[in-house]
């Protein structure tokens, strides 16, 4: 699987994640934005790959990982993510929630509306994000 593969997949499930979202079944949207989180990630790492370049291997199982904040790292975005997250208080409130969630949460039930007192993002703050 490619850069342009995993653009191409994260906006799939977005998409995907939307329609669900929008039809009342906000589980299967919360999995799939995380997923298309994921997959965006995955396509910056691949961008610094370059062609006929032999990776380091930790850099390489670092890559194979579901956690946010540690796919950020190896596709070096942190400065990135940083400034806008200074400059921009809407992308730090999105990004803030999408580094809370996680694969377990992934698995979870995600009716929020129904727990008013959970603080986890709802799966329309993931797709914001």
């Amino acid at each position: 699987m490619d850069r342009k593969d995993l653009r191409a997949l994260s906006r799939v499930r977005l998409s995907e994640a939307k329609a669900l979202n929008g039809a009342g079944l906000p589980d299967g949207a919360y999995y799939l934005a995380g997923y298309a989180v994921e997959c965006a990630l995955k396509a910056c790492i691949a961008k610094e790959t370059q062609r006929y370049e032999f990776p380091e291997k930790k850099r390489v199982d670092a890559s194979y990982t579901h956690n946010f904040k540690d796919l950020v790292r190896v596709a070096r975005l942190q400065g990135s993510r940083e400034a806008a997250a200074k400059s921009d208080p809407l992308f730090r409130k999105y990004w803030n929630d999408v580094q809370s969630s996680s694969e377990q949460s992934r698995y979870g039930r995600h009716s929020w509306k129904a727990h008013a007192c959970l603080s986890k993002p709802s799966a329309t703050e993931i797709m914001e994000s």
